[in-house]
């Protein structure tokens, strides 16, 4: 569609999304469409920009590891959408884009002169892909929505922990990485019926705890049908044994799947204890759920005996579904990973060399690429503004004094 788009592979490659967003749903949602060709031009109050350029667990010099990734393969511009003129520029760069993407307060944009309906009668095929805590409609709309609140609202932290401590919570922000996926499987949906069907633009709506309900497997139906309600269950899964994480004698962790009765014949082999086969407790899959704690130590027993790196090619060899706990430590090691190009490197101004995750899905014949990653900012005002909107250099620095860009 943008003949003057820079060049970039992948399947992509012609389609421009304005990415409004912060932290980290529609940013993440951002990222997975550039990986793959997009151009992105990502909107950034000036002077401040992303929260995210200071976030992270672990800062170097004070500059966020996680910016390099979440923002890579993007070009980033500053603009305050506070202010008329910016609104203005916005609506200029709405009108030559196929996406526009924000995930602010349900309203914020309308409130600006920013709502669908008026950047779509300049660009009827645009789609606007908004992501937001409780979606645009219903009770809870007007609330602010963080992934740690759309986690326990959709159901998910309650299911996550042991049974005799509080609700717990994935190491990750799993909601908006949710959100984030399911946005970008959403505008992909928007495209297809733009391009192929013969469609018009439309409105994608994305809510946090919606993304998070959405892959609660059958919880919903359970409940509705027997008042079941799952809840923290710990490492293990009721009515599946020995299907758990087991201790090793260095002090690693090993996970084995084996709740089947063929495959908990091989664990049997392995370990030497085909007695286990005759016992009334665990000679069938169904008896085995019922005593699980009794079969999950009889296994722990025996892997404490041994060492990781001992137990993995035995339990391997007999074709049992076997596989370390890994650490970030681990991962950045693993001759796996290195072999599926998941462990990326890019190189950053500042901090030089960097690792980062590779690209998920791999496509045959249109691969997505880590093309650089993330821009310092307002990196690219001059390209966009100048190359994309034909702003003259005395327009930017007008825009630039009265805090516009």
């Amino acid at each position: 569609m943008n003949a003057d788009s820079p060049p970039s592979a992948g399947p992509l490659s012609g389609i421009r999304v304005i990415e409004c967003g912060a932290l980290l749903a529609a940013p993440f949602c951002a990222r997975l469409l550039a990986d793959f060709g997009a151009q992105v031009i990502k909107v950034e109050p000036p002077h401040q920009g992303d929260p995210m350029r200071a976030t992270g667990q672990a800062l170097l010099d004070g500059k966020s590891l996680w910016w390099p990734n979440i923002a890579r393969n993007k070009q980033c511009i500053t603009l305050n959408l506070r202010l008329p003129e910016g609104q203005d520029i916005l609506r200029r760069l709405a009108a030559q884009a196929d996406v526009v993407l924000e995930n602010f307060r349900p309203g914020t944009f309308e409130g600006w002169g920013l709502g669908y309906e008026v950047l779509r009668e300049r660009n009827p095929g645009l789609i606007f892909a908004r992501v937001s805590g409780y979606g645009q409609t219903g009770p809870n709309r007007h609330k602010p929505g963080f992934a740690a609140v759309a986690e326990a609202f959709g159901g998910l932290r309650y299911s996550v922990g042991f049974p005799d401590r509080p609700p717990g919570r994935v190491g990750v922000s799993i909601g908006d990485s949710l959100a984030g996926m399911f946005s970008a499987l959403g505008i992909m949906l928007a495209l297809y019926h733009r391009d192929v069907n013969g469609g018009r633009g439309q409105v994608i709506d994305t809510a946090l705890y919606e993304a998070v309900f959405a892959v609660m497997e059958g919880a919903l139906t359970e409940y509705d049908k027997t008042g079941y309600v799952r809840t923290r269950t710990g490492t293990s899964l009721p009515g599946f044994a020995p299907s758990n994480l087991y201790p090793c004698r260095d002090g690693k962790w090993i996970i084995i799947a084996a709740q089947s009765d063929k495959l908990f014949g091989r664990l049997c082999r392995v370990m030497g204890r085909e007695d286990l086969l005759d016992d009334p407790r665990f000679a069938r899959a169904a008896a085995r759920g019922e005593n699980r704690d009794a079969i999950d130590a009889i296994v722990a027993g025996w892997t404490a005996e041994h060492e990781l790196s001992a137990l993995l090619p035995r339990l391997e060899a007999a074709i049992i579904p076997t596989g370390p706990v890994n650490s970030m430590a681990d991962i950045a090691a693993d001759p796996h990973f290195q072999a599926r190009d998941m462990l990326l490197s890019l190189h950053d101004r500042v901090l030089g060399a960097i690792r980062m995750q590779g690209i998920v899905p791999k496509l045959s014949d249109t691969p997505g690429a880590a093309r650089c990653v993330g821009p310092a900012l307002g990196e690219h005002n001059h390209e966009v503004y100048q190359g994309l909107l034909g702003l003259k250099a005395e327009e930017l620095a007008g825009l630039r004094e009265r805090g516009v860009i």
